[in-house]
């Protein structure tokens, strides 16, 4: 059999159900507890045997630099499998940027998926992780996917049973969010809202939908600085959401919906306020190859 020339990739993007800082670790960083979801918001990766390492994104603002996290997975897994070997990378856009939606993860997880298969190097998913994990704290979970209670720096991952279903509306305002910054400001006034992330653990193991929304929150909110959120939340819950929360450190906000017309009665609404509205529902898996009559890269953008 010939050696593949050319894999495809599909990541999807995740949302937090909840999110709460528990403490500090070593080195200054956040403890973190939370209930991550993939949903059906890919980032498309195609990747193509090459002698050297490049990456292109059309269409995309994001900088195709040593910086990106998609070059950063390329460079960690050669350097970890020892293969003499390169990469081009095409890489479509799908996931908005500073959202909290993990967007760069997901690249990052693509090509380490991708190339994994591509070269026929057979690293298990432990190592994968391992690599992911060097590249950026929401890697590990690209890669799990589903629905996870994800923990520590973000590398302490404990697979759920299947999401309840349900329906997401997701509204990313004009402006993004710096992480680090998020953070910082929480260092300095901290957070009224502590979610109980053990009691949405259990609403998704009963299939409660209404108690894994009651369970929702995110520590960050008050304090990330996104000024659009309280809007987005209260028009969402208008609709019939049964929760709205900022998700990861922002700015997206999503709207947790039971049925799917509230929810695209929701995203149809917002959207003449916020362009950027996304229907998205529950995904089951993470990062992973595309075959010819596998899934298509949709992102149901409203």
């Amino acid at each position: 059999m010939l050696p593949r020339q050319m894999v495809t990739v599909l990541a999807p993007a995740k949302l937090n159900l909840s999110l709460d800082v528990v403490g500090l670790l070593p080195g200054g960083y956040h403890a973190l507890d939370m209930v991550m979801q993939a949903i059906t918001l890919y980032e498309r990766v195609t990747i193509r045997r090459s002698e050297g390492l490049s990456l292109r994104m059309p269409g995309s603002r994001v900088p195709a630099n040593d910086k990106n996290t998609a070059i950063k997975a390329a460079l960690a897994f050669f350097h970890y499998t020892g293969l003499l070997a390169g990469a081009e990378m095409v890489i479509e856009k799908r996931v908005p940027v500073r959202a909290g939606m993990a967007g760069g993860s997901a690249d990052a997880a693509a090509v380490l998926v991708g190339l994994n298969a591509l070269y026929g190097a057979n690293l298990s998913m432990s190592e994968l992780c391992a690599l992911g994990a060097g590249i950026g704290a929401d890697v590990p979970f690209a890669l799990m996917g589903g629905s996870c209670r994800v923990q520590g720096l973000g590398d302490l991952l404990k697979p759920l049973p299947p999401c309840p279903d349900c329906w997401f509306t997701v509204v990313m305002p004009d402006y993004g969010i710096s992480t680090p910054e998020a953070f910082a400001a929480y260092d300095r006034v901290g957070s009224t809202v502590h979610p109980d992330c053990a009691a949405q653990e259990a609403a998704i193991r009963a299939g409660d939908l209404a108690a894994l929304a009651a369970a929702a929150g995110n520590a960050l909110e008050e304090c990330s600085g996104a000024k659009a959120t309280p809007a987005i939340r209260q028009e969402l819950l208008a609709h019939g959401a049964l929760c709205a929360l900022m998700t990861g450190s922002g700015a997206a906000v999503l709207g947790l919906f039971r049925e799917e017309d509230k929810a695209r009665q929701a995203a149809q609404a917002l959207q003449s306020r916020w362009p950027q509205v996304y229907l998205a529902r529950p995904d089951r898996g993470g990062a992973r190859l595309v075959f010819p009559s596998g899934p298509k890269s949709g992102s149901f953008l409203v």
